[in-house]
């Protein structure tokens, strides 16, 4: 079974950009849907976006459309999420997962370790 290595992440002041990077590790993305959570402390999960691996489409939440983007790099089996015009509100940890194309959208079977990302005003 697939698992998911994080990188990148950090802090930034308010307007910068980010780059939070979700590796597959023991297998690849192939068939999957890979989406990108977070959570703030004392709050919950909120869902950000998601692509499917194979045929690259995607759906974003309204909080970062136009401001975050998914990328697939099929050499390396990475999804980078892109995060620009950053804003205080946008701290949290973020989290990766994966599901599989054909099954609910809303199922996930397998989580990144989670990547901390602090915007500063």
């Amino acid at each position: 079974q697939v698992q998911l290595v994080q990188s990148g992440g950090g802090s930034v002041q308010a307007g910068g950009s980010l780059r939070v990077s979700c590796a597959a590790s023991g297998g690849t993305f192939k068939d999957l849907r890979v989406g990108w959570f977070r959570q703030a402390p004392e709050q919950e999960r909120e869902f950000l976006s998601l692509i499917n691996w194979s045929g690259g489409t995607t759906v974003y939440s309204d909080s970062v459309k136009g401001r975050f983007t998914m990328y697939r790099d099929f050499a390396k089996n990475t999804v980078d999420l892109r995060m620009n015009s950053l804003k205080p509100e946008d701290t949290a940890t973020y989290f990766c997962a994966v599901g599989r194309s054909r099954d609910s959208v809303d199922r996930y079977d397998v989580w990144g370790q989670g990547t901390q990302v602090t915007v500063s005003s």
